[in-house]
């Protein structure tokens, strides 16, 4: 299934994309996509009301796909070429930072550069949304804990990440620098989140081209590993690295400036596109 949330900010709707293409309303079986939506349990039980589910006419806004994000965390330098282009060695173990709750928001809603920004960055990635309680699960076990996939642009700025002490979190928190959706995708259309295109574009031309099979950790690495240090509970996303092309590895480097526009996508899990604004209090 794709899931979805529609409509005014703080006014989302539960919906569904469905084979056709179409937005379905989910409110008659559902008060929101949340934790409590997405175990496998409450997951069957909205596959089954789906068809009946009444179409949504018009183009809303889409809203970040689910609610109730309790933790964002995110992996650094997870592709080896993405590390060669920052001038940092590829990682024994993974680099676990967190984006703040806050910096959350819906795939096509603009992106804020922070007050003074000079080294706005982007970053396509894989974001995995966790469905059932974990807590030291097997490698082997560790997708069977996973609701679904979605597409999350990791916006980042680089002079408060790398410039200003050790901490990456002041970079990659500030307000709309967590674009996540379209849809949140269910296990069930992702076989193997190991084989998934992705692609990123600033102002219409390619920046960034790569395929999640060369990530260092892969998806169910990375849920065992993260579950070793903190409890994952259903609702949190782990965002997990990007490929090679952003701006910070360019020569010279290119950062993000007001009317800017990006999109970007992953194979099966739709596509984003944000429109860059200058800071607004």
């Amino acid at each position: 299934m794709k899931l979805v949330r529609y409509g005014r900010p703080g006014k989302e709707k539960p919906g569904l994309i469905d084979e056709a293409g179409v937005l379905r309303d989910l409110s008659a079986v559902v008060a929101d996509i949340g934790p409590a939506q997405l175990s496998p349990t409450a997951l069957e039980k909205i596959r089954r009301a789906a068809r009946k589910a009444p179409a949504v006419r018009g183009k809303p806004r889409m809203g970040c796909p689910l609610t109730g994000i309790g933790k964002f965390v995110a992996i650094g330098l997870n592709y080896s070429d993405h590390a060669a282009e920052a001038g940092m060695p590829i990682p024994k173990e993974p680099i676990i930072f967190m984006k703040a709750s806050s910096c959350i928001q819906g795939p096509d809603d603009a992106v804020m550069l922070p007050k003074g920004s000079v080294k706005s960055d982007w970053e396509v990635e894989l974001g995995i949304v966790i469905g059932s309680t974990a807590r030291y699960v097997t490698r082997k076990d560790a997708l069977s804990y996973v609701a679904g996939y979605c597409v999350v642009n990791d916006v980042s700025e680089r002079e408060y990440q790398l410039e200003r002490g050790p901490q990456w979190d002041k970079g990659k928190s500030c307000d709309t620098f967590g674009p996540i959706g379209p849809w949140l995708v269910t296990t069930d259309e992702v076989p193997n989140p190991q084989r998934l295109d992705m692609w990123l574009e600033l102002n219409g031309q390619r920046m960034q081209t790569g395929n999640s099979r060369t990530m260092v950790f892969g998806a169910a690495e990375l849920v065992s590993y993260v579950s070793k240090f903190m409890t994952l509970y259903p609702g949190d996303v782990i965002t997990t690295g990007t490929p090679p092309g952003v701006g910070m590895g360019m020569k010279p480097p290119r950062f993000l400036k007001k009317g800017d526009v990006m999109t970007l996508g992953i194979q099966g899990l739709g596509a984003q596109r944000q429109e860059v604004v200058a800071f607004r209090a």
